[in-house]
């Protein structure tokens, strides 16, 4: 296991690789200073229950830094917000950021795609082939703890997005993944499991599959806040006790898909 301020990476024996990269909350003190937003908006766009998710696999990529600091799912010249546009119209600074402090969460940044590269082409010299669970929450009260949730027409409990890659070559795979999750048996029913609706994967997924085309596969799976207030940030751990286990049941299938690939 490696640990840095930004992230935990951790080494297992699977193909399977877990990652939690908006999972953190922390912020280095000079960036603390300067953030006019308070915890409680910052939690509320962070996706701070993935990184138990990521438990289900051996192989985990955890965030540790909050995403208002230095965004992994952003491409390095966007990775910290600088302006309301960058962050849903918030105003995040009281002081923007410096250029040392935006050198040094781009160090962070560069270093956690080091890693990261350096990890899956491991995995791939000994698999051949990976799948990367890419670990997500968003929320869907947007107007308000008391309005009116948005439209689940246009809000899948479970988004799946498979806009960055090759979707005919991982088809087995992406495939299983979303059977699996929709046939699982959640309280007595099923999930609303849907692909490209919401998003469609963000930079991380797009730079593994641009690195790494025919030998990894990530998915971006983007669970509703359904199982937490957003606006208090308290989750319901029966239900999050229940994600993690229904994740956790895709993993024969979807190691099963990628062995036939």
């Amino acid at each position: 296991m490696a640990i840095s301020p930004h992230c935990v990476f951790q080494r297992g024996t699977s193909p399977i690789v877990a990652a939690a990269i908006h999972n953190g909350h922390d912020t280095r003190p000079r960036v603390d200073k300067r953030l006019a937003i308070d915890p409680e908006q910052q939690l509320r766009e962070e996706d701070p229950i993935t990184g138990e998710w990521a438990q289900i696999a051996k192989t985990q990529f955890i965030g540790l830094r909050s995403r208002f600091e230095v965004d992994f799912n952003r491409p390095r010249d966007k990775a910290v917000y600088k302006t309301p546009a960058d962050a849903w119209g918030m105003e995040l600074w009281n002081e923007p950021p410096d250029e040392e402090m935006i050198e040094a969460s781009l160090r962070e940044y560069d270093e956690f795609y080091r890693e990261t590269e350096s990890l899956i082409r491991d995995l791939i010299d000994e698999f051949g082939k990976v799948v990367v669970y890419d670990l997500h929450t968003y929320n869907y009260r947007r107007e308000g703890p008391q309005a009116p949730p948005a439209d689940p027409a246009e809000n899948p409990e479970v988004n799946v997005g498979t806009g960055t890659m090759d979707r005919d070559y991982w088809a087995p795979v992406v495939d299983q993944l979303i059977h699996d999750l929709r046939e699982y048996d959640f309280h007595g029913r099923r999930l609303d499991v849907r692909e490209n609706v919401k998003f469609r994967g963000g930079y991380f997924a797009k730079w593994v599959h641009e690195m790494f085309p025919h030998q990894a596969c990530a998915i971006a799976i983007e669970f509703k806040k359904f199982f937490m207030d957003e606006w208090q940030g308290e989750a319901d751990q029966d239900e999050v006790e229940s994600i993690y286990r229904a994740l956790r049941a895709t993993l024969p299938g979807v190691r099963h898909a990628l062995e036939k690939l």
